[in-house]
């Protein structure tokens, strides 16, 4: 996952619109107004009240956020019509998750939403790159993708890009060094089929299996690698419990995101698109290493995977492709 050296500077007429205004949404909003994201923010919920008290809140700080650059223009409310010309859509409405839920116990419920909201933002913003971080991201962003008939790339999720951070973090703390060093991600499903590609792992340029300690020992064993796995894949479930769901940090996941379009940066993300024949997977959107930019996903890479990596890969498809026949897709 790219990280930019520094806070982004996007075009002076940028337009990042928020589709709901719940912790997700507000969280998104107010990650891209104090990072500088895009020139003007609408953030746009049927719930009007609670949509205009977020929307004068970001306001009232908006002159006080990212010093490198010019303060955002912060708008919105329950007219969809705010949202008109959007450079980019992030969809966030949807039923949140509860304690004891799966992502994709939620499909159902959050394609049909989808279905409602999505032809009225293509009639407002026919030319945005559409990403999604309402869960379960992956199946949405396959549903969004075929409802929305847009060319290839345009619709995308936020896949495991908050997952690979989440990663990257526990290496650098378990290793002791900075996480911008650690270049390691999580691919597949976001959910609990996801997985780390530990062969292609790094940090800096020395590979992470080969990483020894103080001692010269090898760091990392076969088992602490699966256990980190595990963590990662589950690291939502005590944040949903503790505090009712994950906002911050999707938050700003969404809005690196956001910048890597608009800025048409060509970055390396784990995001989601559906998948048309990558390492021989067909129907089904999941996170590969993904070139992003103004059009959206402009080519998904053929990371290199050993023997169980690519198993892990098929089961991640076929874990959603069972949920996806459930819903019709």
């Amino acid at each position: 996952m790219s990280t930019p050296s520094s806070p982004a500077s996007a075009p002076r007429t940028s337009k990042l619109a928020v589709i709901g205004a719940g912790a997700v949404g507000a969280s998104v909003a107010y990650a891209a107004m104090l990072r500088g994201s895009a020139h003007t923010i609408a953030l746009y919920d049927i719930a009007t009240a609670k949509v205009d008290a977020e929307v004068l809140d970001l306001a009232h700080g908006s002159s006080l956020a990212s010093p490198h650059t010019s303060p955002a223009r912060i708008i919105g409310g329950d007219d969809i019509s705010c949202v008109a010309g959007a450079d980019v859509v992030v969809i966030t409405a949807g039923a949140k998750q509860k304690p004891g839920q799966t992502r994709l116990d939620l499909a159902g419920t959050n394609v049909a939403i989808l279905r409602s909201i999505l032809p009225p933002l293509l009639e407002q913003a026919p030319e945005a790159v559409f990403v999604l971080v309402t869960n379960p991201a992956d199946v949405l962003a396959l549903a969004a993708d075929r409802i929305a008939g847009l060319p290839a790339g345009r619709v995308m999720s936020s896949g495991t890009v908050l997952d690979t951070s989440r990663l990257r973090r526990r290496l650098a703390e378990r290793l002791g060094v900075s996480s911008r060093s650690v270049h390691a991600s999580i691919i597949g499903e976001h959910g609990d089929s996801e997985f780390a590609l530990w062969s292609r792992a790094s940090i800096g340029e020395v590979p992470l299996r080969e990483w020894v300690d103080a001692d010269g020992e090898r760091a990392l064993s076969e088992e602490d690698l699966a256990r980190l796995e595990h963590e990662v894949a589950h690291a939502a479930y005590p944040v949903i419990e503790g505090k009712g769901a994950t906002s911050l940090a999707i938050g700003v996941s969404a809005a690196r995101i956001v910048e890597a379009i608009l800025s048409d940066e060509h970055a390396v993300l784990p995001v989601s698109t559906p998948l048309d024949g990558h390492l021989g997977i067909d129907d089904v959107a999941m996170s590969v290493p993904s070139v992003v930019g103004r059009a959206g996903v402009i080519r998904q890479l053929h990371a290199p995977m050993d023997a169980a990596e690519l198993r892990k890969l098929e089961a991640s498809a076929e874990a959603l492709r069972a949920v996806q026949r459930t819903l019709g897709l």
